[in-house]
C-alpha cells in the first residue's frame, strides 16, 4: 500500500479513497495481488499487459454479448489486437448512468457562455435527445461506418450529435468554429464525410461571430456530403437552408424512441477521427476505435479521481475542462459523462475580449455551477497570475477540490501561485492532476495520483498501462535526465490506423520511425527517481500552441499563398514551463520588404486559413530559409539554435543548399537568448 509520507500529501477533501487505491484493493481481494506501493502496482501494469488490462474490464464492470477470452492477442505495435471477438459502443456505456443519475438527481450537463445562457441537461433527457437525433440520422441513411463532420462549438448539442452518431456505429470528427476554412477543409476532404453537422454562428471574446458563409464554403468543398443538419445560433446574419434541423431533429418523444439503445459494435470499430499536425502534408487523420477509446478511460479515469460520489455535500462530481473542440481535452472532458460525472461546459473565451481583459471569467463559471474539479491548459493559469487576480473576488471556489493541467509545462512559480490562492480560500492541500499525453492516442501517459506528493512544477507518476520512459539518443532508459518520451508497450487505444494512409505508411513515419517497435512521442521528459516526472516541450517542429497542436505546412500554406512571400519557417520555443513563444521567418521575393501593410497581411492570411490562435508572436524578415540538399526546411535544428545549443552541433553545413544563410539565424538567437537572460 501507499507509504504513509504519501498520504500526508493528500488533499483533505473529499475523505473517501481515491480510486486508485479502490482499485488496488480489488485486486488484492479479486486477484490475490499486493503492491507496497504505486511504484509497484505501476510496474506490474506495464510487465503484465493482459492481466492489467483484462483486470480493468473485470473491476470496471464491461458488457458484451460476446465475453472476452483474451485481452491481448498481439503486443506488438503497431498492430496489437485488443479483446478480440468483444463487443461495445461508447452511447451505451456513457447511459449506462441514466436510472442511477436521475435517482440521485444530478445533472449529465451543465452549460454555459459569455453571454450568461445557462443550460442544463438531465441524463433521462440526454438519453431521450441521443435516441430521437439518431433515430433521424439513420432515416437520413447514416449507419456504420459512415463519417460525419461536425463543425461545432463547445455546447450540450455537440455532445448529444456525438453519442447519436457512436450509438449508430458513425464515425465522428469535429473542428471548432474557430479554424479557418481551409484548415478545416484540409481535415474534413480526407474522410469524405457523408453528414455534416454545423453551426450558422458563435459568440466568442465578446463578439457575435457569422459563420454562415463558412458552412456554405464547407458543403461546396466536401462533394461528398448528402446532408446537411444544422444548429441555428442567433449570431447569424442569414438564415441557411439545411436538409435536417437540430431542434426537430431531437423532438421525438415516440415509442421508437424509448426503445433504442446504441448498437453493439466490434472492439475495434472506428469510434472518431481527430487531426494531429505534423511538419508536412495534410494535418494526420488518426482513426480510434470504440473499445480502445473506453479502456483508456477508464484507465485514466482512476488517476483523475472522477467519480459521482467523490464532491463535497453530496452535490455530485462536477467535471470541468475549459476547452475548445478542436482540442484532444474536448474529447477529455466528454468521457467525465462514462464516469457518471456531470459534465461543466464553458463555451467562449477564458480571458474575456482583447478591449477588455478578463481572466475571472471561468473562475466565476466555476462558482456559479459549483464545480468540485477544474481543468485548464497551463497557459491558462500563468495568465491569471500575470493579471495579478485573486480568487476570492469571483465567489465561493471552495467546492473545489482538483484542478487540472495541461496543454504546455506548467511552470512551478504559477502552480505555487495557485496553490496560494486555494490556501487563502481555505482549502490549502488543493490536488493537482497535471497531465501530458496528446492527441495521437487520445489519452495522458502521465498524470496523478491524489496520495502522492504534490511536487510544483511536476506530475506525479506514470499513468497505469504507459509503459513511458525517456530515452537517450542511444536508445537506453536514464533517470534524472531529459531523453525522448517513448512507450514500450502498447495501449488500447493507440491508432487503428490514419484514414487513407496506404500501407500505414505515415503512421509508422508518425512514431515509429525513431526506435522501431517502439512509439517515439515527440517530447523531452526526464523521470525522476521518485517517479515524478517533467516535460520539456516538443522534441519535434509541431507547433504546440496552448495545447492545440499544429503543423508547420499548415501555416505555410497560408503564408506562402501571398504574392510577396518566398519561403518562411516557423518554430515554436515552449520548454522548460515557459510559454509558447512563436517566430515565423519570411524571406519575400525581391523588392519587397516586410512594413506594417504586409506584416498585417501575413497575420491576417494565418488568422483566416488556419486560426487567430496560431498568429505567430513574432514575424521577421530573413534572407532565406535553410534548407537541406534534398530541399527541406531546418525547423528543428533553428529551433535548437534558439534554445541556446552550439549551431555546429545541430546543422551539418554540408547536407544544407544554403549554409551561407546560418550566420544571420546565428545572430537572430544570440539576440534572443539575450532578451530572455
Amino acid at each position: 500500500m501507499t507509504t504513509p509520507a504519501h498520504t500526508a500529501h493528500a488533499s483533505a477533501n473529499p475523505p473517501n479513497r481515491p480510486l486508485i487505491r479502490l482499485y488496488q484493493d480489488w485486486l488484492a481481494e479479486h486477484r490475490g495481488l499486493q503492491f507496497n506501493s504505486y511504484g509497484e502496482l505501476w510496474r506490474w501494469s506495464v510487465d503484465e499487459p493482459e492481466a492489467f488490462w483484462r483486470s480493468l474490464w473485470d473491476h470496471d464492470g464491461f458488457e458484451s454479448p460476446t465475453p472476452p477470452t483474451v485481452a491481448l492477442a498481439n503486443a506488438q505495435m503497431p498492430g496489437a489486437q485488443w479483446f478480440p471477438g468483444t463487443q461495445v459502443n461508447y452511447a451505451q456505456r456513457v447511459l449506462r448512468h441514466v436510472a442511477a443519475a436521475e435517482a440521485a438527481g444530478v445533472p449529465a450537463i451543465v452549460s454555459d457562455d459569455e453571454l450568461g445562457q445557462a443550460r442544463e441537461l438531465g441524463w433521462a433527457e440526454l438519453q431521450r435527445q441521443v435516441a430521437s437525433l439518431a433515430l433521424r440520422l439513420r432515416a437520413a441513411g447514416v449507419g456504420r461506418g459512415d463519417r460525419v463532420a461536425a463543425y461545432l462549438p463547445n455546447i450540450p448539442e455537440t455532445m448529444v450529435a456525438f453519442l447519436a452518431c457512436a450509438s449508430l456505429g458513425a464515425i465522428w470528427s469535429v473542428c471548432a468554429p474557430d479554424m479557418g476554412t481551409q484548415a478545416v477543409t484540409d481535415r474534413f476532404s480526407q474522410i469524405t464525410p457523408k453528414l455534416l453537422i454545423a453551426t450558422d454562428g458563435v459568440y466568442y471574446a465578446g463578439k457575435a461571430i457569422d459563420r454562415s458563409e463558412t458552412v456554405q464554403a464547407l458543403r461546396a468543398a466536401l462533394p461528398s456530403v448528402q446532408t446537411l443538419l444544422m444548429v441555428r445560433s442567433p449570431h447569424a446574419r442569414q438564415v441557411l437552408p439545411a436538409d435536417i434541423d437540430y431542434e426537430d431533429a431531437i423532438a421525438d418523444t415516440g415509442e421508437a424512441v424509448q426503445a433504442f439503445t446504441p448498437e453493439w459494435l466490434p472492439f475495434d470499430h472506428p469510434l472518431w477521427v481527430v487531426y494531429s499536425s505534423g511538419t508536412t502534408g495534410l494535418p494526420k487523420p488518426i482513426v480510434h476505435g470504440h473499445g480502445g477509446i473506453l479502456l483508456i478511460s477508464a484507465a485514466s479515469g482512476k488517476h483523475y479521481d472522477i467519480g459521482c460520489s467523490h464532491a463535497a455535500n453530496n452535490l455530485g462530481e462536477r467535471f470541468h475542462w475549459y476547452s475548445s473542440t478542436g482540442w484532444i481535452m474536448w474529447n477529455a472532458q466528454l468521457a467525465g459523462l462514462l464516469d457518471g460525472a456531470t459534465v461543466c461546459l464553458f463555451d467562449g473565451s477564458p480571458g474575456g475580449s482583447k478591449d477588455q481583459p478578463d481572466w475571472g471569467v471561468l473562475w466565476r463559471f466555476a462558482a456559479r455551477h459549483r464545480v468540485t474539479w477544474f481543468g485548464a491548459g497551463a497557459a491558462f493559469y500563468a495568465s491569471c497570475m500575470k493579471a495579478g487576480i485573486t480568487l476570492s473576488d469571483f465567489g465561493d471556489l471552495r467546492r473545489i477540490r482538483a484542478l487540472g493541467s495541461t496543454g504546455s509545462p506548467l511552470a512551478e512559480d504559477v502552480q505555487r501561485w495557485v496553490s496560494d490562492q486555494f490556501a487563502a480560500l481555505g482549502t490549502p492541500d488543493i490536488w493537482w492532476n497535471n497531465i501530458s499525453g496528446g492527441t495521437d492516442f487520445a489519452g495522458a501517459f502521465i498524470g496523478g495520483h491524489r496520495e502522492l506528493p504534490i511536487q510544483p512544477g511536476r506530475m506525479q507518476c506514470r499513468m497505469l498501462g504507459c509503459a513511458v520512459e525517456a530515452w537517450s539518443e542511444q536508445g537506453q532508459a536514464v533517470t534524472d535526465e531529459v531523453g525522448e518520451l517513448v512507450c514500450r508497450s502498447p495501449l488500447p487505444s493507440m491508432p487503428l490506423y490514419f484514414w487513407g494512409d496506404e500501407g500505414n505508411a505515415r503512421y509508422l513515419g508518425s512514431y515509429f520511425d525513431t526506435y522501431p517497435g517502439v512509439w517515439r512521442h515527440g517530447d523531452w521528459l526526464k523521470v525522476h527517481d521518485d517517479e515524478s516526472c517533467i516535460i520539456y516541450g516538443r522534441s519535434d517542429a509541431t507547433i504546440n500552441r496552448h495545447g492545440l497542436r499544429m503543423g508547420t505546412s499548415e501555416l505555410y500554406n497560408a503564408v506562402e499563398a501571398l504574392p510577396e512571400v518566398l519561403d518562411s519557417l516557423v518554430i515554436d520555443l515552449e520548454y522548460l514551463g515557459k510559454e509558447s513563444r512563436m517566430i515565423m521567418f519570411v524571406s519575400l521575393r525581391p523588392g519587397f520588404t516586410m512594413d506594417a501593410a504586409l506584416l498585417a497581411r501575413v497575420q491576417g492570411a494565418i488568422r483566416q486559413a488556419v486560426s487567430p490562435r496560431f498568429v505567430p508572436d513574432e514575424i521577421l524578415q530573413a534572407p532565406e530559409i535553410p534548407r537541406t540538399l534534398s530541399g527541406k526546411k531546418q525547423e528543428v535544428p533553428i529551433k535548437k539554435v534558439f534554445l541556446g545549443q552550439p549551431l555546429a552541433k545541430v546543422v551539418n553545413r554540408d547536407a544544407m543548399a544554403n549554409p551561407g544563410c546560418l550566420p544571420w539565424y546565428q545572430a537572430r538567437a544570440d539576440e534572443h537568448l539575450a532578451r530572455q537572460g
